[in-house]
């Protein structure tokens, strides 16, 4: 087993393939774009399979396929089917925004993939043009309703709240997971690569989703466990076809549950989601040796927290914040 120096046990890689989207949400990046990675910079499928069977016999257990938008690189369901065959991993689920999944769904449940995370932050076809700065929101329902039917549950909804933007859809959120088995997610709006004053201006603490859930007037209790790996505090009301959770890095964190590693789609293996420290996997290559020689490094160097909440009050920080985006990243 992996462990750092705070006794966290590592066994979750997430690992992004692409930094290319087919949205420009404008929470992930600059509504121009970005600078995309040239497809030569990137990690081959060959190399990412190396470096998943060396995180295996680290113990590493869980793995999360994202991007940018993993299913706009070809061959995925071939790639999860790879790593599937790893001994030793256990589970891999995919972080996808749905717009592609409606034709990719049953291809990748037969290559072994186990579970999605839809990302959705309004059910307002005209909110999520605004949001997502293209249209499609059909195109994510019907990926919904194929990622149901080909069974890769339980299938959870990844909305990120901005005030000011869709706070005024919480309940409807919160509905949703009464009727239909969806799991919803609301996760706070972070300050990765960009600690600025729209971020400042649309970050709203999720103690509104509580109040929101209240408002309801329907009997809810925590779940004590929820499938996955995520950090949500999960809830859900009496008689509910799904629940709904907490995500909120920046209120109340997490870290000391944090058993994750990050390796981006151009081969840096990231300790921790919002500080600068990286470690290049590409010269490593071609040694098992080499390649656990850097995990244990991530794990040594990993900080035991990160300090959102300060950069939100202008307050001084032990360490220097990621340049990268959210989209740069794979968060």
């Amino acid at each position: 087993m992996l462990r750092d120096r705070f006794g966290r046990i590592h066994d979750y890689l997430r690992i992004s393939v692409t930094d290319r989207c087919n949205l420009r949400c404008l929470y992930c990046m600059p509504e121009e774009g970005m600078e995309f990675a040239d497809s030569s910079e990137l990690l081959s499928y060959d190399d990412i399979v190396e470096v998943v069977e060396a995180a295996a016999g680290l113990g590493f257990r869980r793995l999360r396929i994202t991007g940018g938008e993993p299913l706009v690189r070809p061959g995925l369901d071939g790639l999860i089917r790879r790593l599937k065959a790893i001994s030793g991993i256990e589970e891999i689920s995919l972080t996808t925004n749905g717009m592609l999944l409606a034709k990719q769904a049953a291809a990748l449940k037969a290559a072994g993939l186990d579970r999605v995370n839809i990302s959705l932050d309004t059910l307002d076809s005209a909110r999520f043009r605004f949001i997502a700065r293209r249209g499609g929101l059909e195109q994510v329902l019907a990926g919904i309703r194929a990622a149901g039917e080909a069974g890769l549950g339980p299938i959870k909804l990844n909305c990120v709240l901005l005030k000011g933007v869709n706070e005024d859809e919480i309940q409807s959120f919160l509905r949703l997971s009464v009727e239909q088995p969806l799991h919803v997610r609301f996760i706070e709006y972070m300050p990765i690569g960009h600690a600025d004053e729209q971020w400042r201006s649309h970050y709203l603490p999720l103690t509104a989703v509580m109040e929101a859930a209240r408002g309801l007037g329907l009997p809810m209790a925590p779940l004590a466990e929820m499938k996955g790996n995520g950090p949500s505090e999960n809830w859900a009301f009496e008689g509910a076809s799904g629940s709904f959770g907490l995500i909120h890095p920046v209120s109340d964190r997490f870290c000391a549950r944090c058993n994750r590693l990050r390796l981006t789609a151009d081969g840096s293996l990231q300790p921790c989601l919002y500080w600068v420290d990286e470690l290049n996997v590409k010269p490593a290559l071609g040694s098992r040796e080499a390649l656990e020689a850097l995990f244990r490094r991530a794990a040594d160097i990993k900080p035991e927290n990160h300090e959102m909440a300060a950069k939100l009050h202008d307050e001084a920080i032990s360490h220097t914040p990621t340049s990268r985006r959210m989209s740069q990243i794979g968060g």
